[in-house]
């Protein structure tokens, strides 16, 4: 079986590497103006890590998708297409530590009531309250990753590719912990000293909430569990429509179903396999056009029935 996308596909994963090409060079951007306007703000720090981890689902899906087009080996013979299956355990297990880590510590900051301050400066002969400063980043941080994040989100879709998906989630944790984040600046400068410490640690929580769904459908997925949803844990609409399908083409058999990066494996144990070839595309139900994420269908035959019987009349006999 070919690692090869369907030829209508490959502008569109053509296009999502370019995005991810961009997704890096504009988060680079986006982390050094953090940075420079970050302060001793709370969820300024908090933004700033997020922007940083924020570097891995798009580095693993440009590896992965290289990866994935590999021709096997000897040594590999069934090729390379679980590249992206480890791709989004990565982006998972990434998601999650960023989610945990930022939520101790914006819970550190409010139980130890820490009073962030925001200072001001001189700018030719003005004064400056630096708090507009760390405004003006957090606006520009949250541009960056809506317009990336919008774009990704269709091509996760079309391509089935979780990884992508994950980093489109992780975009919109970046806007929205932008958001969080200019409520947490104004507050301190409204004398709110909890504002910070309590945004950054809703910041967190919603993080958090998207990198355990993630990582629940990843190691699904790396252990063979059934297919799951691009978006949730839960079994994917088109595996189980295939799961029905053949349960009711082959009556008492054994249906076994497993994902290995955007394609889906479907084994037939009890069965006899049809006497004619047939496409694993027969067996889709769904778009004509997604006929492609069914790759194999292997059958196991029903073993032979035992004759017992014979056998002991021949021993008898001998």
């Amino acid at each position: 079986m070919s690692n090869a996308l369907p030829e209508a596909l490959v502008p569109l994963m053509r296009r999502a590497e370019r995005l991810e090409w961009w997704s890096i060079a504009w988060t680079i951007s986006v982390i050094a103006v953090m940075g420079a306007a970050m302060g001793s703000s709370q969820t300024m720090k908090t933004a700033w890590i997020e922007d940083c981890l924020s570097l891995i689902p798009p580095i693993v899906f440009l590896v992965a998708v290289r990866v994935e087009r590999w021709a096997p080996t000897n040594r590999f013979p069934n090729g390379f297409q679980r590249a992206p299956s480890l791709a989004f355990a990565i982006a998972a297990a990434a998601l999650t530590a960023l989610g945990g880590s930022l939520l101790v510590n914006s819970a550190m900051s409010l139980f130890a009531q820490e009073h962030a301050t925001i200072a001001a400066i001189d700018v030719f002969g003005h004064e400056l309250w630096l708090g507009w400063v760390m405004v003006a980043a957090q606006i520009y941080s949250i541009v960056v990753p809506l317009v990336l994040g919008r774009l990704k989100l269709p091509l996760a879709r079309a391509l089935n590719d979780k990884t992508l998906f994950t980093d489109a989630q992780t975009q919109k944790a970046n806007w929205m912990t932008g958001i969080a984040g200019i409520g947490g600046v104004i507050g301190i400068g409204l004398g709110y000293w909890w504002a910070d410490a309590v945004a950054a640690g809703i910041i967190a929580l919603d993080i958090l909430n998207d990198g355990l769904r993630a990582l629940r459908a990843a190691t699904a997925e790396l252990v063979d569990g059934t297919p799951r949803a691009l978006d949730s844990p839960k079994i994917a609409e088109d595996a189980a429509a295939i799961d029905q399908l053949l349960r009711a083409r082959f009556p008492g058999a054994e249906v076994r179903l497993r994902e290995t990066g955007r394609i889906i494996h479907a084994q037939v144990i009890g069965a006899t396999p049809p006497a004619q070839k047939v496409y694993p595309a027969t067996y889709w139900t769904g778009d004509p056009e997604r006929s492609w994420r069914l790759g194999q269908i292997s059958f196991v035959a029903p073993e032979p029935a035992e004759q017992e019987p014979a056998a002991s009349a021949s021993k008898g006999n001998g």
